[in-house]
């Protein structure tokens, strides 16, 4: 957060508490350059094994991380939210405000939801500074998504027992100009992680 302009909420009464340690030092310690990579894609796609394998590799080189998965964050945070559009948007919204603080920390975060619409993915955009998000998406062709259906999801979508579901009766809208872009469907798991990792090798994260 910028020191010098305490950012204000609708009550003014609220302002942001400026902390004697900075982001800036907490990066250095961690000897890496903080960032959110949002790995976006359908049901089944791949996205919370690619994102745990990128994970997992960035650990082992000595990267200091967390990953925010789908699930997990619904177990909790966003229980209470439905997977209506408008539940949709603030379920991203809370976890971008996640993502952010955890980036403030000097952490490089990944999170792994389908987040359907480029409007909200948007606007967890503009809530990091511009080099902060990268949007990575898991491009896999919904035939091979509800083929896997890991879940189980798709067959109860297809019968009418799940409503709302994204590529059946909801819309997905695939990103325009995502940073990353893996193949899931055709690509290796190891190549994708490659192709990811060296991103981030490559413009100075770690």
């Amino acid at each position: 957060m910028p020191t010098n302009s305490p950012i204000t909420t609708n009550n003014e009464n609220i302002v942001w508490h400026q902390h004697a340690v900075e982001k800036s030092q907490r990066s250095a310690q961690k000897k890496q350059k903080p960032c959110v990579l949002w790995f976006t894609g359908l049901s089944g796609s791949g996205k919370s094994t690619v994102a745990g394998a990128v994970e997992q590799a960035l650990f082992e080189l000595g990267a200091h991380t967390y990953l925010l998965d789908g699930d997990n964050v619904r177990m909790g945070l966003c229980k209470e939210l439905t997977f209506s559009d408008a539940d949709r948007k603030e379920n991203i919204r809370r976890i971008g405000e996640v993502a952010k603080l955890m980036a403030d920390a000097g952490l490089i975060v990944l999170t792994a939801f389908i987040s359907p619409h480029r409007n909200d993915r948007a606007q967890v955009r503009k809530m990091l500074p511009e080099t902060e998000f990268i949007e990575v998406f898991v491009d896999t062709p919904l035939a091979i998504c509800e083929q896997r259906d890991p879940k189980g999801l798709y067959k109860k979508a297809r019968a009418g027992e799940i409503k709302n579901f994204t590529g059946i009766d909801s819309v997905y809208e695939a990103p325009k100009s995502a940073e990353i872009r893996v193949e899931n469907g055709v690509q290796p798991l190891s190549q994708a992680v490659e192709v990811i990792v060296n991103y981030l090798k490559e413009n100075g994260y770690v």
